[in-house]
């Protein structure tokens, strides 16, 4: 997984990277208990150091997984089933991440004051 991480660090986004690192953590299955939490802490992890910037925002991408655990489930098995065939193939956790970390930046203009934006 680290490897994977630090060949592709400069050529691949951050949301790609997140993605992977949530993915692969979660099937390499280190820990007894906690293997959700902790995937995606390092996840939200990667994906502020890529940036190279701490997201703000109450309601983070990791909490709202931890909300509504279905599409992250659903995304994780998709990975997996393409690992099965030799692929890493982690669209489906990249577009979840993306419209995850959306809501969590309107959060932020929200909670500045600013206009509510409609989501295409």
């Amino acid at each position: 997984m680290c490897d994977y991480v630090n060949e592709h660090w400069a050529t691949s986004s951050a949301l790609h990277l997140a993605a992977y690192v949530l993915w692969r953590l979660n099937w390499i299955h280190p820990f007894t208990d906690g293997n959700g939490r902790t995937s995606r802490a390092v996840s939200y992890l990667v994906l502020c150091l890529r940036i190279g910037h701490p997201l703000y925002g109450a309601n983070s991408v990791p909490a709202q997984i931890a909300q509504d655990k279905t599409p992250y489930y659903e995304a994780l098995e998709i990975a997996d089933a393409a690992y099965t065939k030799g692929d890493v193939k982690v669209e489906q956790l990249e577009k979840l991440l993306e419209s995850l970390l959306a809501r969590q930046l309107l959060g932020v203009l929200h909670d500045a004051g600013g206009h509510e934006l409609s989501q295409a």
